[in-house]
């Protein structure tokens, strides 16, 4: 099964064009999907990832990309 990831397109402490190929490196398999989460709140004080079915929020997308790798489907 392959993983689901959902990065938000608006979030103020991730940037698309690092995020998503960092996420695909991680997890090539995954289908990355990028728009508004409607996670807003904590979207505006922290980076986020969506990963099959939790929530994971971090300081910043380095540390958001490393609390991720636990919840990666191999």
């Amino acid at each position: 099964m392959a993983n689901d990831i959902r990065v938000c397109d608006k979030c103020k402490h991730t940037q698309l064009k690092s995020i998503v190929p960092k996420l695909q490196k991680l997890a090539p398999d995954a289908e990355i999907r990028v728009g508004c989460k409607s996670y807003c709140g904590p979207c505006a004080r922290y980076a986020f990832i969506f990963i099959n079915g939790r929530y994971i929020k971090a300081v910043n997308e380095d540390e958001a990309i490393e609390k991720v790798r636990p919840y990666i489907k191999k």
